[in-house]
């Protein structure tokens, strides 16, 4: 199995679903994790951003073309600069 890392803070579950449709499409190997905890009342979210793109290392640089891409797309006002 190969090992993950994370790539990038995803901004929202908007740009979530949106890549990984897009990363489902090209078949490149990935997992998508929200910071969501219901316990804390989504308190990590307004921290630390809506959650995290992992991927292989030797797709890294696909995974965050695909990224900026959308980005430029659909700007959205709470995305930051990585």
């Amino acid at each position: 199995m190969t090992d993950y890392v994370r790539v990038a803070v995803l901004n929202n579950d908007v740009e979530a679903v949106a890549l990984d449709a897009c990363l489902e499409s090209q078949g490149i190997p990935h997992a998508i994790i929200s910071y969501a905890d219901f316990a804390w009342d989504g308190i990590f979210q307004t921290q630390k951003g809506w959650g995290y793109i992992e991927t292989a290392i030797e797709d890294r640089d696909e995974v965050l073309e695909i990224l900026e891409s959308l980005r430029k797309q659909n700007p959205s006002p709470d995305s930051s600069s990585e």
